[in-house]
C-alpha cells in the first residue's frame, strides 16, 4: 500500500469512521433515501443538534482538502485531532438520534457532502 493510502486509512481510523459506516451511508445516499426536495421532519433539539454538527462538518471538510494536498502539515494535523475530540462528545446523542428513521434520513443527506469529500 502507498503512503498516501496508510495516512488516509490512519486520518479515517483517528476520527471513528469505519469502512462499514461509509459503504451504509453511500449506500442509503444512493438508494436515495430522501430526496432533497423532500420536507424531513426532525425534532426541534435534533435540528440544533445538526446545525453543531453541519458546522462541524464544513470544518472537517476543509482539513480533509488540506490532508489531500498536504498530509505533512503539523497544523492541519493538530486540528483534525481537535475535531476528533470534539466529535466523541456528541458520538451517544448521534447514535440515540439515529434510532429515528427521520432524522437518519435527515442525518445521511447532510453528510453526503463530506462522504463525496472522502
Amino acid at each position: 500500500m502507498d503512503p498516501y493510502e496508510d495516512k488516509r486509512r490512519s486520518f479515517l481510523r483517528k476520527l471513528g469512521f469505519t469502512l462499514g459506516a461509509t459503504l451504509t451511508a453511500s449506500s442509503l445516499i444512493s438508494a436515495n433515501i430522501a430526496s432533497p426536495s423532500q420536507e424531513i421532519n426532525i425534532t426541534p433539539e435534533q435540528k440544533a443538534f445538526m446545525n453543531g454538527y453541519e458546522k462541524w462538518m464544513d470544518e472537517f471538510i476543509e482539513v480533509i482538502k488540506i490532508q489531500k494536498v498536504d498530509p505533512e502539515n503539523p497544523e492541519n494535523n493538530k486540528n483534525i485531532v481537535l475535531l476528533s475530540e470534539r466529535s466523541k462528545s456528541w458520538q451517544t446523542k448521534l447514535h440515540d438520534y439515529m434510532k429515528d428513521d427521520n432524522f437518519a434520513r435527515y442525518y445521511m443527506t447532510a453528510t453526503e457532502r463530506m462522504t463525496l469529500e472522502i
